[in-house]
């Protein structure tokens, strides 16, 4: 029996393929067009959140969209200024300067965001710990800073005593939240796009648009058809050129996440050294190539999908055989692929994987 969910906060809507993903086509449409109204396809990126986020619309009103793609953008950069750790005066910022001290107010969206974290970490057993922030500074994976440099055991081992979810504590009643331990700082990169794609999701839908895409990250939602048809989207090859695939899934209305070890890595010694973090080794996860996850909200997608990464190919298909409304595809460390009982009859597989380091 697959284990209930957790009655998620209610301003969560249900709701994003940046080089993680490829979709192969791009079509919506714009309710208030009139029938014989031809229509146009609409694209407008924005920066944020260290990404980039993606909107299409497909409208014979391109004066009316323009509306929408304003609000959906301004909602990101909302959340942005929330929960970024590179702003200034961000109520994650806050938290993490009162670590040990006392609690700090923050709104209901950092909130929201740390009580699904929570959830997801007990589900995966601490591996999807936001509290990752310990390790900072240690792995340098990011374009600015990567040097392809591998810390010492003993650098790792003493901060894995500061990566505990459990050191955060969530009062809605009194709208704040407390870090128990000082040198435990929260790190919300794991969740935060899937949040955003949520929300954006429900502005657009609150514009009276069925029909959309949303890309952030690794993270890709899907509303409605393409025409009289689902959405086809295509997984990556995790080992192949950045253009190739190897199964595609049509979806309507649902969220395609995917995290993989191909993004953000470095080879030393004929081992590949990636982004994606085991917090009860402090280094990266092992036995996974990628995982992508299926089902209705990108928050969970976003983050449950780095858990199950983590976890493995076994641990981590049981878990989502477990979860209700959460399938999965993922490709272990040997290139095999493992497909959830939900999406058997539904994936098309196009090719065997790339088997490379």
């Amino acid at each position: 029996m697959r284990a209930p969910l957790i009655n998620l906060p209610a301003c969560i809507s249900a709701a994003l393929l940046a080089t993680t993903l490829l979709a192969t086509t791009l079509a919506a449409c714009a309710p208030s067009a009139a029938p014989d109204t031809p229509a146009e396809t609409i694209v407008r990126v924005h920066e944020t959140m260290g990404a980039e986020l993606r909107v299409t619309l497909v409208t014979a009103d391109p004066a009316r969209a323009t509306g929408a793609f304003d609000a959906a953008f301004r909602e990101a950069d909302r959340l942005d200024a929330l929960m970024t750790i590179w702003k200034p005066g961000s109520e994650l910022l806050q938290l993490n300067a009162a670590a040990g001290d006392h609690p700090v107010p923050v709104s209901p969206d950092v909130r929201d965001v740390l009580t699904i974290a929570r959830q997801v970490s007990e589900w995966t057993d601490g591996k999807f710990d936001v509290t990752f922030g310990a390790l900072a500074g240690l792995w340098k994976f990011d374009a600015q800073n990567q040097d392809n440099s591998i810390p010492t055991r003993g650098d790792i081992e003493r901060r894995l005593p500061f990566i505990n979810y459990r050191d955060i504590e969530i009062d809605n009643a009194g709208g704040t939240a407390f870090i128990k331990r000082k040198g435990v700082t929260a790190n919300l990169g794991g969740i935060g796009k899937g949040y955003a794609v949520d929300r954006v999701a429900g502005i657009l839908r609150d514009a009276g648009y069925r029909d959309f895409m949303i890309q952030f990250g690794g993270d890709l939602y899907v509303a409605g058809t393409r025409g009289d048809r689902p959405w086809r989207l295509a997984i990556r090859d995790p080992r192949g050129p950045v253009d190739q695939t190897f199964a595609a899934l049509d979806l309507s209305d649902s969220t395609f996440s995917t995290s993989g070890d191909y993004e953000r890595f470095f080879m030393a010694g004929g081992r590949r050294y990636h982004h994606i973090i085991d917090p009860s080794t402090g280094e990266p996860a092992i036995g996974t190539r990628s995982v992508t996850l299926v089902t209705t909200r990108a928050v969970l997608a976003d983050a449950v999908a780095k858990g199950v990464f983590i976890l493995g190919p076994e641990r981590g298909m049981a878990l989502i055989e477990q979860l209700p409304d959460i399938e999965g595809v993922i490709v272990s460390a040997r290139n095999e692929v493992r497909v959830s009982s939900g999406l058997k009859d539904r994936l098309v597989l196009l090719a065997q994987p790339t088997d490379a380091p």
